[in-house]
């Protein structure tokens, strides 16, 4: 296991990453997976100390969980990776699939040695989430997800149409050819991230920007929207997920500025799982964690004060 802890900066262990935003009581190291992946992994908090894993969205990267890993820190190890194809880890060409990013996260917590953690999610990653609570229950003790649950009810209604036409970017991203071609410009990628909401600045805009543009990072998103994220989207729309029974504590979020969230979408029929809630989440749309980092962290303490 190539875990390098003395020599954490950047894929040759030689130094600080030029572009890697600080932020106090952060460290940053790499890890490097069996599969050859090299994770960059940032860390906050006592080692000793219960471990809480972020997981950050589209077109974001562990500088999501800015606001929210300083307060977690004070009770939890915080441990904010980014994922395979964002941030500073590496962008190979295959891996993004759910089966393949969800091995990328078992394989580092085998590689910290983490047997059990808790979990918050977001966007994308929400499907990377139940997937781990669904396959690995023994490794992730509560669940926080910035996204809905796996039963969500979604019968038509007119008010979709908002939702929906707010999408449009999806099949584009996707597609191949074209998808790393719009992802290699300006217009989308601030579009994604600004065009939803007031809470990103554009010092941390260029933040995600500029990773998203290195080399290999518009194929890798282009390819985890093709492979991932329509694909279980797929799922989740069509009752696939709520096949499986949700044995992890888990607590959903919602914005309710969010255009595409509906009043009754958190709302579970029948006994589907052992211990699932959720809220929506007032002045928040999509990115929870940047619109209401306070009601994240609260959310987070209550459910991981009684589950880890």
């Amino acid at each position: 296991m190539d875990d390098m802890p003395d020599a954490p900066n950047t894929p040759q262990g030689h130094g600080h990453p030029s572009d890697l935003p600080e932020l106090p009581g952060v460290t940053h190291r790499f890890v490097g997976l069996p599969s050859g992946l090299r994770m960059h992994v940032a860390e906050a908090g006592e080692r000793e100390a219960p471990a809480v894993v972020l997981l950050h969205g589209f077109p974001q990267n562990w500088w999501e969980w800015r606001k929210v890993i300083p307060q977690l820190a004070e009770r939890y190890r915080v441990i904010a990776p980014d994922l395979r194809g964002a941030g500073w880890t590496d962008a190979p060409a295959e891996g993004y699939t759910v089966n393949g990013m969800v091995a990328d996260v078992v394989a580092l917590l085998d590689a910290l040695a983490l047997p059990r953690v808790g979990l918050i999610a977001h966007d994308f990653s929400a499907f990377i989430g139940y997937r781990l609570c669904f396959d690995y229950p023994d490794r992730i003790g509560a669940y926080l997800c910035l996204g809905p649950h796996p039963y969500i009810r979604l019968g038509f209604k007119p008010q979709m149409l908002a939702g929906l036409a707010q999408l449009w970017f999806q099949p584009v991203v996707a597609a191949p050819g074209l998808g790393p071609w719009v992802l290699s410009g300006r217009a989308l990628p601030h579009h994604l991230l600004s065009g939803f909401t007031d809470s990103i600045s554009e010092e941390d805009t260029a933040v995600f920007t500029r990773r998203l543009h290195a080399p290999g990072h518009p194929e890798a998103g282009s390819a985890l929207y093709r492979n991932l994220i329509l694909p279980e989207m797929g799922r989740l729309v069509s009752g696939k997920y709520g096949q499986n029974r949700l044995t992890v504590p888990t607590v959903a979020l919602l914005g309710s500025d969010d255009r595409a969230v509906l009043p009754d979408m958190l709302a579970v029929d029948g006994d589907r799982a052992d211990d699932l809630t959720g809220h929506m989440v007032d002045g928040a749309a999509h990115f929870l964690a940047d619109d209401r980092p306070d009601a994240v962290v609260q959310h987070a303490l209550e459910l991981f004060s009684r589950a880890l």
